[in-house]
Parts: structure tokens; sequence; C-alpha cells
């Protein structure tokens, strides 16, 4: 299929694509990335670390220095703790808690942030610049990653087994790369969705908004609020470097040009301080949208991140949707070109990430609803509702703890069936914890399960349950066997693969002791039960990567299923 027409100059010589490119073109690589904002990076990172070619191609010849997207939570710093990237690496500020307020009610409505989920902070403010810089430094050290900027993409041309893009390197030179894959991170006005003709479902808000990012704020806040007036509702917000943002919405008959003026600015952060003894990094009037597309894949063409789904910021989960899809999409891929599983396998990233990401943007529409109400009636029902709410004990925990917020748990995908109702469920996410190893070192457990599909035992020894050929397959597709006991137990813990669970996140907490779960590379739960049906849990978790089965084994799992 040609989405765009082909050209068929192409440059001999790869040190002259540009002068931002980090390595020398590849003559071709196994999956093409557009775009190198931070969810490009992301998996440009992960396919890097994964042992997987890759070339990331960006428009920009630098990064856009403005503050954009804002806030991960504890999921988001995971992923990146899978791509190489800690808490460390950049800048953040650990947020308490986000506040509701408005002139009727006061408080009328808090969501608790404080403290961990699965080793990292539950709500965390960034500055984008730091992160993006992060990422491609980290991206530098990887000898199978290569960048390429100023580099625009023109077409694609798709065959049976590769796609052919055509790159516009600049000074009027183009250069045709033929890759296995092709993913595009290229933002809300992708240049490969278009290129592929897909729609870009949902809606426009009405409401206009201005955004100040600011340094130097006389007044100092250590958490995000909501100032929730039906005239002019306010989300406000601290970050790293002395920083904080604004958002006012517009009202009518506003225009772009005066809100964005320097008296308008200081009259609207005058309750903060004086704009003189202010930095303004940044100003600039957005409408926010709501909208994904009907399919993140078209063959052997990926979206991710807002190529794919646009959120509203009002729950700040837009980089967050875009990080899973990274997480979700690298790892399958790897696995398919590393022929450790069947491309079927790639069915399951529009089926596990496209209604997730329709849930994290009704979740933020609703949010929406009840910061901008139209009118003072609206607001006076809607406020006094939440408040009411905080009354009651199973209400006020749905928003204060969180619980409003849509799980990370697949219905369908690539994952066995739970068999049983356990804390650790297929299809969710296996937990992160503190653990030490038989050396006495202590890291946090996706640490020690690395890049690999993993089998984790629960205080059993499910190496030594394994048969030899079981063992053998599950390595050659790409497997490791981790054992986690409790704490101080001693027992099977001479094995080098042994950690203690330090901090109770596993045992008993996840499961009892006995029992294992094969842990995909993104953490996900691929198949789970007792110790004693290892085997078994093994071949049933590569039938569903495809890995062939011979004969008599599917037979055999055949009657276990019965």
């Amino acid at each position: 299929m040609e989405t765009a027409a082909r050209t068929e100059h192409q440059t001999a010589d790869d040190q002259s694509a540009h002068q931002s490119t980090s390595h020398p073109l590849p003559p071709r690589v196994d999956v093409l990335v557009v775009g190198l904002g931070p969810v490009g990076a992301t998996i440009a990172n992960l396919l890097a670390r994964y042992g997987v070619t890759v070339l990331a191609v960006e428009k920009a010849k630098d990064i856009f220095m403005a503050p954009r997207a804002i806030a991960l939570d504890n999921e988001a710093l995971r992923i990146l703790q899978m791509a190489g990237i800690t808490e460390d690496d950049f800048e953040t500020v650990a947020v308490p808690h986000v506040r509701m307020r408005s002139p009727q009610f006061g408080e009328f409505a808090r969501a608790n942030t404080l403290g961990t989920i699965d080793g990292h902070p539950k709500l965390v403010t960034f500055y984008q610049p730091d992160l993006e810089r992060c990422l491609r430094a980290r991206l530098q050290t990887l000898p199978n990653a290569h960048v390429a900027l100023g580099v625009t993409l023109l077409g694609l041309l798709e065959r049976e087994d590769e796609v052919v893009a055509t790159l516009d390197l600049g000074d009027g030179r183009t250069r045709q790369i033929p890759a296995t894959y092709v993913i595009g991170a290229d933002g809300a006005s992708s240049q490969v969705r278009r290129l592929i003709g897909l729609e870009f479902q949902g809606a426009t808000y009405a409401e206009d908004w201005l955004v100040v990012d600011a340094q130097g704020v006389s007044n100092p806040i250590d958490h995000v609020e909501f100032i929730c007036d039906y005239r002019r509702p306010i989300p406000h917000m601290v970050a790293p470097g002395d920083r904080q943002r604004w958002e006012f919405m517009l009202q009518p008959g506003e225009s772009r040009q005066e809100m964005e003026s320097d008296a308008r600015i200081r009259a609207l952060l005058a309750p903060w301080g004086r704009i003189e003894d202010m930095n303004i990094e940044r100003k600039a009037v957005y409408r926010f949208h709501a909208r994904v597309v009907d399919s993140f894949r078209r063959g052997r063409i990926f979206l991710a991140g807002d190529a794919a789904h646009i959120t509203p910021p009002f729950v700040g989960q837009g980089l967050v949707a875009g990080l899973r899809d990274a997480a979700n999409l690298s790892w399958k891929l790897a696995w398919v070109l590393q022929k450790r599983a069947s491309a079927s396998v790639l069915d399951s990233y529009d089926m596990e990430r496209r209604p997730h990401a329709k849930a994290m943007i009704n979740m933020a529409k609703l949010m929406g609803k009840l910061v901008m109400p139209r009118n003072l009636g609206l607001a006076l029902l809607v406020h006094g509702l939440m408040k009411v709410s905080r009354l009651i004990p199973r209400l006020r925990a749905q928003f204060e703890e969180l619980e409003i917020k849509p799980k990370p748990i697949f219905r369908q995908g690539l994952f066995a069936l739970a068999k049983t109702k356990r804390a650790l469920r297929t299809g969710g996410l296996f937990p992160q914890g503190w653990v030490r190893g038989t050396d006495g070192s202590i890291r946090l457990s996706d640490d020690v399960l690395g890049q690999d599909l993993a089998l984790v035992g629960f205080g059993c020894d499910v190496a030594a349950a394994l048969g030899s050929d079981t063992a053998d397959a599950f390595a050659a597709a790409g497997g490791k066997v981790v054992q986690i006991t409790h704490r101080g137990q001693r027992l099977h813990i001479a094995r080098e693969a042994s950690w203690e669970d330090l901090d109770g996140t596993f045992l008993p907490r996840t499961m009892p002791l006995g029992w294992v779960a094969v842990v995909r590379p993104d953490r996900t739960i691929l198949h789970a039960g007792h110790a004693s049906y290892a085997d078994q849990l093994i071949w049933e978790s590569l039938l569903l990567l495809g890995v062939p089965v011979n004969a008599a084994r599917q037979a055999c799992l055949a009657e276990a299923a019965l």
C-alpha cells in the first residue's frame, strides 16, 4: 500500500544526513520511530535496551524548551525506570495532595497523593525539557540506537515484509530507509497518522485556556489546586526549579492577543505576586481536545502517545498514557523481531491500550466538568454534592484515595484468563518492591527482573520444579526464573536468583507461599498459578506468545485444561 509519493533520490553518504545525527544512518532498521518527544524517546530507549536496531527521527533540530507536560504518576516513573531513567536523573517535585476549592464551599474535595506505589511517588511534577534531555542522553549510550534530528517524514510505502520510509534530510536531500516496523510518536498533528489514513475521533473543548509558566514566584506552594470558580476556573500547581503553572479559562470575548499581553498576565497573577519579580517562561493560549484513533495499528505501522490519543489535562494523564503505550508495544515488537513470539501478539497492543486510553480520557472529561461548571447554579449543585459525599466513607475514598482512577488491568489481551480470584490478577500489573539479594545488595524488584520474560516463584524454588525441556523452551523465549522469599527466609536462598521481600510487597500481600507468576517485560501478569503446575503454566504462556509447541505437548495441555 503506497501512502505517499515515493522519491527515487537516495543519498549515498550517510555521514552527511544531518549535522545533528548522532550516528550514521543505517541502511535499514528493525524499527523506525517518528518523533523524539518523551514518548518517542522512551520507545527508542526501550527497543534498544531489548536489543532492537532502532532509528528515531525528529523534524525539530533542538528540544523545545518551553514546558508542556508537567505531571507523572507512579506508573509513568516505573516505565521510565524500565527505560533506564531513575528519579535522580531529572528533577521532580512530589505532590502530597490535589485540592479542589470554590468561592462558595471552600475546599470541597481533595485527592491524597502523598506516599508511594510500586517504589515511586504517587504523583510528581517535572520540567519536560529536562526529561527529554535525559532520555536523549541515555539513547546516545546504546550502540543499536540511531538518532536523526532535523529530518522530516515524507512518505511510507508498506510492503509484505517491511515499510520503506522516505525522509527529507534538509537542503533538498532525501533518503529511503526500510524498516520492519514503523511507530508514529509524532504528536497530535501526526504525519504518520495522516499517511496511513486513520481518523482522529473525538471532541474539541469550546473553551480556550491561557497557560502561564513562571519561575521565582514569591508565594510558593507544594501541591496542586483547582480553583473551581465558574467565572474563571484556574488550575494551579508547583513544578521543579522554583516554578509554578497556572491555567486560566478565557471568558467570552477575550482574545488570544489580549490574554497573552503583559498587562493581562500581570492582572491575572497579582494574587500570587508581581510579574516583574517573576521569569515568565511560557504564555500561550490553547484549546484542549479529547480524541482517540479507531485503531492504534495499521499493518506494520503503529501509533503511540498524542498521535493515537489526546487527553484533556485535568488529571495529568496525557504523557502518562503515552508512556503506557511505549511499555506495552516495545517489548512485543522486540519479541516478534527476535522470533521469541508470533507476529499475532502485536494485535494485543490495540486490544489492551485503546480501551484504557479511552477510560482515562473519560475520567479527564469528568474532572473537567467538576473544574469548570457552566454557571452558578451548576457550580452550587456539583460542588455541593462533592462536599456532602465526603461525609460518606466509601464515596470519599473514590476520589480522595484515587479509586476513581481506571485500574491498569486489561479486560482482554495477551494473558491467560484467571482461574482463581487472587490479589495477583492476570492482565494486571505485577507489583514492585524493595528486595535483598544473597550478596546483600538491595534493589527494586523491576531491576531484578530486567528486560526479560520472568517466572517468579513466591517462597518456593520454582526453577527446581521445572522439567528440563520446559526450562530450555522458556529460556529460548527470553525467560528467566526469579525466586522471591519472605523476609528472613533461608530455605532455598542459596540460589543466585533468590531475593528477600523486604517491605512485604509480595508475601503474603500479593500471593501465598508456593505460587508462581509469569510476568511480561512490561510487568503485566501473563499467567499465574500454584508451583505444582509450573510446567503447564510455562507451556500455556508460550502458546499465548505463539511459540511453536509440539503436538504431544499441546495434547497434554488440552487434557489439563479439561
